[in-house]
């Protein structure tokens, strides 16, 4: 699509704020000028409806995309997410470590790219969903979150390191009816949580299966001693890992346990995921 054509709307997440939001959405709002584009700015109030503009252009991070999809549900615009949050992992899928000028570069020339969310229960989410370990590092991480995302998660997992219990699970993806404890449930879309942990790092955005990882039990010295390696994506092969692709996933547990979608805090007993391929379309270098 020609500049000239273009009408976009640049969302700003709600609670954004502080000289880093600003310094965003200043260098944004003068590149589309620069360039004569037509666009109309969004921060407090979010309209009702997008049917009038060509492309959707949206500041924050992974819980600002969650809040999108799940109050727009039938959006068939192409998307661009700029970094505006604390983790921002989605964004390092789409577009990898690129300044914002190098991204408006990119996106005046993208063309639209099919992307899968993931239906749980009523909820919509696009990168990835963890309960167990996962669901009480986010619960414990709200009051550090001024420490960023991925120093705040990472303090919140070695907090948790200490203290988690195991919780029971019953599973059932495809062929396979799993039960057991373990320590983390992780049913993604994308390859990386947390600011930068690999969890799931075969993960596409874009291939019609949501990548199922589970940890068994692990004692506290050896909770210490893999958070790196399952941190960098190097613990895939290991023996107390186990590895699914799959369409639809039940997670059953015998009480309401913590979990995280998109880094947005549930609670519940049963969780039923179901993959939506091709549901969304994002503007970005489809990259591997």
């Amino acid at each position: 699509m020609q500049a000239a054509s273009k009408n976009i709307a640049v969302l700003l997440n709600p609670l954004a704020s502080g000289k880093k939001a600003r310094k965003i959405v200043m260098e944004i709002k003068n590149l589309l000028e620069q360039n004569t584009i037509q666009f109309s700015f969004f921060d407090n109030h979010w309209p009702g409806e997008l049917t009038s503009f060509t492309e959707i252009w949206i500041i924050g991070g992974d819980g600002t995309i969650n809040y999108f999809l799940n109050h727009y549900k039938n959006i068939s615009q192409p998307l661009a997410l700029f970094k505006g949050g604390t983790g921002n992992d989605l964004h390092w899928k789409l577009y990898g470590n690129i300044t914002i000028g190098e991204q408006f570069e990119l996106l005046l020339k993208a063309k639209p790219v099919k992307v899968d969310v993931i239906q749980c229960n009523d909820r919509l989410y696009i990168n990835t969903f963890g309960a167990g370990f996962d669901g009480e590092v986010l619960k414990s991480i709200n009051a550090i979150r001024y420490l960023g995302g991925h120093l705040g998660y990472l303090v919140s997992a070695l907090k948790n390191i200490f203290s988690f219990k195991e919780q029971s699970f019953n599973i059932i993806a495809g062929d396979e009816h799993i039960s057991g404890k373990f320590l983390l449930v992780a049913v993604n879309n994308s390859s990386r949580t947390g600011g930068g942990f690999l969890i799931s790092p075969r993960a596409e955005i874009n291939d019609g299966k949501a990548d199922i990882v589970l940890c068994e039990p692990l004692s506290v010295l050896k909770r210490l001693r893999y958070l790196a390696v399952i941190q960098k994506g190097n613990h895939m092969q290991l023996p107390f890992i186990k590895y699914i692709q799959e369409k639809e996933v039940l997670i059953e547990t015998d009480k309401e346990i913590y979990a995280q979608l998109d880094g947005e805090l549930i609670k519940g007993a049963e969780f039923r995921l179901k993959i939506l391929p091709d549901y969304v379309s994002f503007l970005y270098n489809l990259r591997k």
